[in-house]
């Protein structure tokens, strides 16, 4: 169809001209569109997708990280357990989890209804469901020792899970996206399943 075509060709331009200009969140919105357009995504696609989700959660992570930080210390300013500074950080934490959560959601629903299902080769399917375990992951991180954390950390190994078994049958073990998936891997049972030594082995 010549005309979706069209449409795939001005939402990739704009994607583009998003990524130059460092406009990520609209980046993502392109990207959502085109993906929703053709779901089988080209490679090229697929990075797109990726760098977009990457670097606007990426910027709401360091946000959290940094937050977080702040109301450690103030938690340790408190005298008989009050520090007036505190519901400030905690209402300003709140806003930007809550940013970081729906854009989080916003891939997973795409990764799951839309593009793993339309995948028609292995290395778009392995591709994607790291990506499924490392939103799942960034989930993780911000949800403390929460109820919400324990489901989040399933959903994410059983994502990395299934990526590591199609990638050990399909891809060469120096293949990019086997040694990244591999890493990130390792990352999730260093430092949300607490496993070191499993993060060792699998990095190795």
């Amino acid at each position: 169809n010549k005309l979706t075509m069209n449409e795939v060709e001005v939402l990739m331009y704009k994607a583009k001209l998003s990524e130059q200009s460092e406009r990520f969140d609209e980046m993502i919105g392109f990207m959502q569109e085109l993906a929703k357009l053709q779901p089988d995504l080209t490679g090229e696609h697929r990075n797109l997708l990726s760098v977009a989700y990457k670097n606007s959660v990426g910027a709401r992570r360091a946000s959290w990280r940094a937050v977080h930080a702040v109301e450690q210390k103030e938690k340790e300013k408190e005298v008989d357990g009050e520090n007036p500074n505190l519901p400030h950080i905690q209402a300003y934490k709140k806003k930007v989890e809550e940013e970081l959560h729906a854009m989080c959601s916003s891939i997973l629903t795409l990764l799951q209804d839309t593009l793993i299902p339309a995948c028609t080769s292995h290395e778009p399917q392995i591709f994607y469901l790291k990506m499924l375990g490392d939103y799942y992951r960034y989930l993780c991180e911000s949800f403390g020792a929460e109820a919400g954390k324990t489901d989040y950390a399933e959903k994410a190994m059983n994502a990395y899970d299934k990526a590591t078994d199609v990638a050990t049958q399909n891809l060469a073990t120096t293949n990019p996206i086997r040694l990244g998936l591999a890493l990130n891997y390792s990352v999730f049972h260093y430092e949300i399943a607490n496993e070191q030594e499993k993060a060792c082995s699998v990095a190795k």
